[in-house]
C-alpha cells in the first residue's frame, strides 16, 4: 500500500502555532482525500516544518451518478450546453419521463492525481491564525515564507505547483528536497523514501518528532539538576514551547546571582519563563534553587560557556527589573489601591471594579460557611483580588495575576496589614 509523505518547509513558525497547524493539515487532507486514506495520518511539526505521512489506497473508483438535463423538446442550444458542461455526447443521454438524463459511469482515480489536485488547494486555503505575504507578485500567504514542498508517494514526487492563473505562487512546486539544521547542517538534500526521510534529518541535527524533542529536553534538564542535587520545576507548557523553538535541543546549566534569591519564587520563575524560556530548578525541600536550565538550538563548540554567560547576563538585567517592580509594589499595602478601583469601569451596566469587589466581598461571606472555609480569609481575599488591576504588576508578572506577589508578603507577615 503506497505511503504519502508531505512536508511544508518554511522560515521559523511560532511555537504556539505548530501543533495546531499539524492537526489542521491532517484534518484537511483526510477530508479532501477521504476515499483514499487507509489509516489516520501521522503528523510531525517543528520550528521550520509541518507535515504528515499516511497510507493510501493506490486508486479509488467513484460511484456512478445521474445528472438530470433539459426537458425533452427543449431548444437544441440548451441541450448542447448541458452536454458541453459535462463533457458528454448525445449517445450518453436517456429519456426518463419528460427529461433527458445523463448517466455517468464510475471513474477510477489514481492516488497520485487526487493528491496533486488536493494538496495545492489545502496549502492555499490553510487556516493559520496569522499569515504574511512576502516578495514577488504572488498573493499567496503563509505563516512565514514557505520555502519548499516535499511530496512523495512511494518515493516518487507527486508533481504540482501553487500557480493559480496569473499568480505564480512564488514559484513553489513539489519536489523531493528538504533541509536539516539551519546552522549545524545547512543546505538542501534529496529524500528517496519515507524511511530515508525519517533518518536523514536526524543525521543532520533536526529531530522531526516534537514528543521526542520534549523527552530529550526533560531528560537532559533532569540530568543537569540531579548532578547538583536539585529537581526541575515541572512545566509541560514551557517544555512544549521550547521544543517548538529548537530542532536540536541542548540543555545547559546556568546560575542565578545570589543577590536575587530573596525575591519570591513566583517572580523568579515568571521572569525566567515568560521572558527567557528557562526551566526553573528547586531544592529538595521545594524552595527555589539559584540555578536554571537554558536550552540551546546548537551543540556549542566551547561546551556552552559563551551561551550560558550571555544568558546569565541577560537574566541579571531581567531580575533587576523584577526587583524594581517588586520593591515598588511593596511600598504600599494592597488596601491602599482599593480606592483606585472606583476609577476603573468593570461594565457599563454593572458599575466599577470597586463595586464589583464589594459584591464579591458579600458573596464570599455567604459562601464561605457553606464550604467550611474561613469567612474572614475568604472576605479578605475577595477584597484584595482585583487590586492587581491598578498596581501595575500584571504586565510584568502574568503568573501573579489575581494572586499577586503581595499575597506572598501577607502570608509571611511582611505587609504590616
Amino acid at each position: 500500500m503506497p505511503e504519502l509523505l508531505l512536508e511544508l518547509f518554511s522560515e521559523e513558525i511560532p511555537a504556539r502555532m505548530q501543533a495546531r497547524a499539524a492537526e489542521d493539515l491532517s484534518r484537511l487532507f483526510a477530508e479532501r482525500c477521504a476515499a483514499l486514506v487507509e489509516a489516520p495520518p501521522i503528523t510531525f511539526h517543528g520550528p521550520r516544518r509541518i507535515g504528515l505521512s499516511v497510507l493510501l489506497r493506490a486508486a479509488v473508483t467513484t460511484e456512478g451518478k445521474e445528472e438530470r438535463g433539459p426537458r425533452v423538446g427543449a431548444p437544441d442550444a440548451a441541450l448542447e450546453g448541458f452536454l458541453r458542461k459535462h463533457g458528454a455526447t448525445r449517445e450518453a443521454l436517456v429519456q426518463e419521463g419528460a427529461f433527458w438524463v445523463l448517466r455517468k459511469p464510475g471513474e477510477t482515480v489514481e492516488a497520485r492525481a487526487l493528491v496533486a489536485a488536493a494538496v495545492p488547494a489545502i496549502i492555499r486555503a490553510f487556516p493559520w491564525p496569522k499569515s504574511m505575504r512576502w516578495g514577488g507578485t504572488s498573493s499567496f500567504a503563509w505563516v512565514r515564507p514557505l520555502r519548499r514542498i516535499l511530496c512523495l508517494l512511494d518515493g516518487a514526487v507527486v508533481p504540482f505547483s501553487l500557480r493559480e492563473g496569473e499568480d505564480d505562487g512564488h514559484g513553489l512546486a513539489s519536489g523531493n528536497e528538504t533541509e536539516g539544521h539551519r546552522f549545524l547542517a545547512p543546505g538542501a538534500f534529496a529524500v528517496a523514501s519515507s524511511a530515508d526521510y525519517r533518518a536523514e534529518p536526524a543525521a543532520r541535527h533536526a529531530i522531526l518528532d516534537a514528543a521526542e524533542r520534549e523527552a530529550l529536553i526533560r531528560r537532559d534538564a533532569a540530568r543537569l539538576a540531579a548532578a547538583e542535587g536539585l529537581a526541575v520545576v515541572e512545566d509541560p507548557g514551557l517544555v512544549a514551547e521550547i521544543a517548538g523553538l529548537t530542532e536540536w535541543p541542548v540543555a545547559l546549566p546556568g546560575r542565578i546571582d545570589a543577590g536575587f534569591m530573596d525575591l519570591p519564587p513566583e517572580v523568579l520563575r515568571t521572569s525566567m519563563r515568560v521572558n527567557q524560556r528557562y526551566l526553573s530548578l528547586r531544592n529538595q525541600d521545594g524552595t527555589a534553587a539559584a540555578r536554571f536550565v537554558v536550552v540551546a538550538n546548537v551543540t556549542p563548540a566551547d561546551g556552552g560557556a559563551a551561551i550560558v554567560a550571555g544568558n546569565e547576563r541577560v537574566l541579571r538585567a531581567r531580575l533587576s527589573d523584577a526587583r524594581f517592580f517588586w520593591d515598588q509594589d511593596r511600598k504600599r499595602p494592597l488596601e491602599a489601591y482599593l480606592p483606585k478601583l472606583a476609577e476603573v469601569t468593570f461594565h457599563a451596566k454593572l458599575g466599577t471594579q470597586r463595586q464589583r469587589v464589594d459584591r464579591l466581598f458579600a458573596l464570599a461571606g455567604e459562601i464561605a460557611p457553606l464550604v467550611d472555609a474561613d469567612k474572614e480569609k475568604a472576605q479578605r481575599a475577595a477584597l484584595l483580588c482585583k487590586a492587581d488591576l491598578v498596581t501595575g504588576m500584571v504586565g510584568e508578572f502574568p503568573e501573579l495575576q489575581g494572586v499577586m506577589g503581595r499575597y506572598y508578603a501577607l502570608a509571611q507577615g511582611e505587609d504590616g496589614a
